[in-house]
C-alpha cells in the first residue's frame, strides 16, 4: 500500500500549480543561488531555467518535480512579505511627484553639443545615483520590496524580467528567449554587483553591449540581463533603444539631465547595421563617417540627427526634445578606438558580457561614459553642477530657467591673458615668434625635477619610489576656484581666499630657513625643489603664480606684494563634488581588488602586491578612474586640434564654460604645493631629501627596498603632515624599488647626472634613450 499512496503523492504533485515566475524567482535570489547553481543541480540547461523564471515555459517532468520540492523548501525559508504600510512604492511618476508644482520636468535643448552636456532647461530633482557600490537586491531588503511593487511590464517589453546581477558575467546567447542570465558558476559578491538603476524608466541600466549571435542582435546590459534586440536598421535600433530597451542613468544632479542610453557595437554588430568594422586612414584622421555614408544618409532620410562631431567612435543620434522626453542615443564602437588603450587596456577585446560589466561598473561609480576618460571627466563636472535650475514660480505660477548658483554658467567667460596658451586669440597681436617670460604668462605645471646623489646616499643600497594615489584629484579637494570672469587689480593686497593669477616675485624666499606650522626650521636648500616652478628651479625675478602658490610662500614665513593680478570675485568650492564621487569610484573599485582603506601600512603594501592580478576586469576600472581624473583637468585647458586652426583664431573648444585654464592651473599648483609641504614636513623630521620628482612620483635614497625603510612610523602611525601609506586620493604607495648602483649607471651611461630616475623607478627599463639627453 505504501508504493500505492506513494504514486498517489506523486500524480497529485505532479499537477499542484507552482509559484508565480516572479516569485520562483525571488525564492532564488532570496537563497542566493545563481541560475546556473539551480540549473547544475537540475540538470537542465542554465536558458530552461531563465525560461521558467520569465513565465515562458513551464518545466515538464521529471524536473518539474523536482524544481518544486526546491521552491516549496525555499518557501519555507522565505515566506513572501508584503511591503510594509511605510514602505514607498516606486512609480514611474516619482520623479513628477518630486518636482515643485508648475516645474517643467526634463526639458533639455535640440541638440545636445559636439563636447558633451548642453546646458539644460530647469528640471525636477531626480534620486540621487550612487558614487560606490550599490546592495545587492536580495529579498527582504526594502529595495527588493520596492521592485516587485512595481506596475508589471508590458508582454511586448523586452526588459520584463530582472536577471540575477553577477559580478563577472559570461552570458550565453539564447536565440528565441526574451531574456536571459549570467553564466557566472557563483553568487554575486555582497557590494560589488553592478545594479540596474531603481529608477523604472532605465531599469535595465544605464548601457547595453551589443553583439550578434546564430543571427540574433543581443544586448548584453550591465547586470547580466541580454535582450533581444529586433532591430533590423539602425534607425530602427535607435527606435527600440529609445520606446522599449529601458536604457539610461538618473540624473546626477537634481537641475541636471538624464544620461542618454549607451549601445556599444560589437564588429559584429557593426556588420549587422552596415557599418565598417574599422575606419579608413582618412575617416580615422577626420574623427568620422562621411556624410556620404549609407547609414550617415538613412539617419537623416527618416529624421534623426548627429551632432557637429558626426558619425565618429562616440556617435551621438538625436531628434530635438519633445516636451520632457529626450530623444538621443548614444553610440560607443570599440573597434574605431573608441575605448583608447592607454587607459581602456584591452578592454575592446573582452567578450560581450564582460565589457557590458565593465562599462556598468564606470557608470555606476563615475557616470555614463560620454566620449573618451577625458570628456567624461569634464561632463562629470557639469552634471554635478549643471549650469541652469528651475525658478521659483512667477507671479503666473510658472518656472523658468535661472543660472544655477556654483556652477560655471551657460556661456563662455575670456581667460586673462597671462593665463592664455600660446595661439590663443587674446594674443593675436604678438610678434609671431615671440617667446613669453615668466613674467608674461602662467605657468603652473607638474614637477619634473631631479638631483645628483650626495656621497651620503651614494651609501645606501636603494632606490625608493612612492606615488601618490589620485594627486590631481587631492589638489581639486577643497579647491576655491573661481565661477567667472577675472577682474583685473594693479598693486593688490595678496588675499589666499581669491583665486586668481598673481604677478609676484617669489626670489626672496629662502628654502634654508622656512617656516613649518608656528616654527622656524633649518633645512638643506641645494637638496630641494623650489615649490614655485615645475623645474625645481629658483624664480629670478617677478612671474605669474596661481592662488595656493602664492599662498604657500606666506605660510613658509615670507612677505608677498603682488604687482597686478586677475582674480575672481565670484568663486566656490566646484570641484568638490567631482573629487567625491571619483574618489569613492577609486576607493570601492581597490577594495573590489583587495586593498582596503582601514588597512595597517605593512598590510596596504602587501595587498598592493599583484593587485591587478585579482581581478583584470577592475584593474581596468581603476586605470579609466584614474584617467577620467587627469583627462578632465587636462580639458580644461583643451588645446586646438586640427580643424584647420591657425595661430590667433579660435577654437572649438573656445566656446565652452568649461574651458578654464585657470582652474587647471589651480588643481596644478595645488597639487605640486601639497607634494612639497610633506617632502619639507619629511626633511625637517628625517633628513632626508628626494633626488627625483616626476608629477606625482617622489624617489628617496633608503636602506632598505621598501617604503617603510625611510618613511617615519610610530606605532602604525605617520608623521603628522608628511607621506602617509594608504589607498585614499593623497596618500602613497610604493611605485617602484632599483638600486643606487642601477641609478648611477644609468645616469652615467647618458652623461646625465641629473636625469630624472623617477620615470624608470617602477620597472627600471630606459625605454627610449632620447630620454636621457
Amino acid at each position: 500500500m505504501s508504493e500505492l499512496f506513494d504514486a498517489i503523492d506523486a500524480l497529485v504533485a505532479s499537477r499542484a500549480p507552482l509559484p508565480p515566475p516572479e516569485e520562483r524567482r525571488r525564492l532564488r535570489k532570496a537563497h542566493g543561488l545563481t541560475v546556473d547553481e539551480v540549473a547544475k543541480a537540475l540538470r537542465v540547461r542554465r536558458a530552461t531555467v531563465s525560461g521558467w523564471e520569465s513565465g515562458k515555459t513551464d518545466p515538464r517532468p521529471p524536473e518539474r518535480d523536482a524544481y518544486a520540492r526546491l521552491l516549496g523548501k525555499l518557501a519555507e525559508l522565505y515566506p513572501a512579505e508584503p511591503p510594509g504600510p511605510s514602505e514607498s512604492l516606486e512609480t514611474s511618476g516619482a520623479e513628477a511627484a518630486a518636482a515643485p508644482p508648475g516645474a517643467t520636468v526634463g526639458v533639455h535643448p535640440q541638440e545636445p553639443s559636439a563636447g558633451g552636456a548642453p546646458a539644460s532647461a530647469p528640471s525636477a530633482p531626480a534620486p540621487q545615483a550612487s558614487p560606490g557600490p550599490q546592495p545587492d537586491r536580495g529579498a527582504g531588503s526594502s529595495a527588493a520590496l520596492t521592485a516587485r511593487s512595481r506596475p508589471s511590464a508590458p508582454a511586448s517589453t523586452p526588459a520584463e524580467v530582472r536577471p540575477a546581477q553577477a559580478l563577472s558575467p559570461t552570458a550565453e546567447s539564447v536565440p528565441g528567449r526574451t531574456v536571459s542570465q549570467s553564466s557566472t558558476p557563483r553568487r554575486p559578491a555582497a557590494g560589488r554587483t553592478v545594479p540596474a538603476g531603481d529608477d523604472p524608466r532605465f531599469e535595465n541600466g544605464p548601457l547595453a553591449v551589443l553583439d550578434v549571435e546564430d543571427g540574433q542582435v543581443l544586448a548584453y546590459c550591465a547586470g547580466g540581463l541580454i535582450l533581444d534586440v529586433p532591430a533590423k536598421t539602425l534607425p530602427a535600433l535607435v527606435d527600440w533603444t529609445l520606446k522599449e530597451a529601458r536604457l539610461g542613468q538618473p540624473r546626477l544632479s537634481g537641475p541636471g539631465k538624464d544620461a542618454d542610453p549607451l549601445l556599444v557595437l560589437s564588429e559584429a554588430a557593426c556588420r549587422r547595421y552596415g557599418l565598417p568594422t574599422h575606419l579608413t586612414d582618412e575617416e580615422r584622421l577626420a574623427g568620422r563617417l562621411p556624410e556620404s555614408h549609407k547609414v550617415v544618409r538613412q539617419l537623416a532620410r527618416t529624421g534623426w540627427k548627429l551632432t557637429r562631431r558626426g558619425f565618429g567612435p562616440w556617435a551621438r543620434i538625436y531628434r530635438p526634445a519633445q516636451g520632457s522626453t529626450r530623444n538621443c542615443v548614444q553610440l560607443c564602437i570599440p573597434s574605431w578606438n573608441a575605448l583608447d588603450t592607454r587607459h581602456w587596456a584591452d578592454a575592446a577585446q573582452l567578450p560581450p558580457a564582460d565589457l557590458a560589466r565593465l562599462l556598468g561598473t564606470y557608470a555606476a561609480r563615475v557616470m555614463t561614459p560620454r566620449g573618451s576618460t577625458a570628456v567624461t571627466g569634464l561632463e562629470l563636472m557639469t552634471a554635478l553642477h549643471p549650469p541652469t535650475r528651475a525658478s521659483e514660480p512667477d507671479e503666473t505660477g510658472k518656472r523658468h530657467s535661472e543660472p544655477n548658483p556654483g556652477s560655471l554658467g551657460q556661456d563662455p567667460v575670456d581667460c586673462a591673458p597671462c593665463e592664455a596658451p600660446d595661439g590663443h586669440p587674446l594674443l593675436a597681436d604678438l610678434p609671431r615668434f615671440h617667446r613669453r617670460t615668466p613674467a608674461e604668462v602662467l605657468r603652473e605645471e607638474a614637477y619634473d625635477w631631479a638631483r645628483p646623489l650626495t656621497d651620503e646616499e651614494c651609501t645606501l643600497r636603494y632606490l625608493v619610489g612612492i606615488d601618490v594615489n589620485m594627486a590631481f584629484a587631492a589638489g581639486a579637494n577643497g579647491l576655491v576656484v573661481g565661477l567667472g570672469a577675472p577682474t583685473h587689480v594693479k598693486r593688490p593686497e595678496f588675499d589666499p581666499k581669491l583665486p586668481g593669477s598673481w604677478l609676484v616675485d617669489l626670489s626672496h624666499v629662502d628654502l634654508s630657513r622656512v617656516k613649518l606650522g608656528k616654527e622656524w626650521v633649518n633645512l638643506d636648500a641645494n637638496l630641494l625643489p623650489s615649490p614655485f616652478s615645475p623645474t625645481g628651479e629658483r624664480p629670478e625675478g617677478p612671474a605669474w603664480y596661481a592662488t595656493p602658490t602664492v599662498a604657500y610662500a606666506v605660510e613658509l614665513g615670507y612677505d608677498v606684494r603682488p604687482v597686478e593680478a586677475y582674480v575672481r570675485y565670484d568663486n566656490g568650492r566646484y570641484l568638490d563634488a567631482w573629487y567625491n564621487r571619483l574618489r569613492d569610484a577609486y576607493v570601492a573599485t581597490m577594495g573590489d581588488l583587495g586593498v582596503a582603506a582601514t588597512a595597517r601600512p605593512e598590510e596596504f603594501l602587501a595587498s598592493m602586491e599583484g593587485y591587478k592580478d585579482r581581478d583584470p576586469g577592475m584593474a581596468i576600472l581603476v586605470s579609466a578612474i584614474k584617467a577620467t581624473v587627469k583627462g578632465g583637468i587636462g580639458k580644461l585647458r583643451e588645446r586646438p586640434r586640427g580643424e584647420g586652426w591657425k595661430p590667433g583664431q579660435p577654437w572649438r573648444a573656445l566656446s565652452r564654460p568649461t574651458w578654464r585654464p585657470d582652474i587647471r592651473a589651480a588643481i596644478i599648483s595645488r597639487t605640486r604645493i601639497n607634494m612639497h609641504r610633506k617632502i619639507l614636513k619629511h626633511a625637517s623630521f628625517t633628513g632626508r631629501y628626494p633626488v627625483a620628482i616626476l608629477s606625482d612620483c617622489a624617489v628617496y635614497a633608503a636602506e632598505g627596498p621598501s617604503p617603510l625603510d625611510f618613511l617615519p612610523y610610530r606605532e602604525g602611525k605617520p608623521l603628522p603632515g608628511g607621506w602617509r601609506l594608504g589607498v585614499s586620493p593623497g596618500m602613497v604607495k610604493h611605485e617602484g624599488t632599483q638600486t643606487v648602483l642601477w641609478g648611477e649607471g644609468v645616469r652615467e651611461r647618458f652623461d646625465a647626472p641629473e636625469l630624472n630616475l623617477a620615470r624608470y623607478i617602477k620597472t627600471g627599463e630606459v625605454t627610449n634613450e632620447d630620454d636621457g639627453e
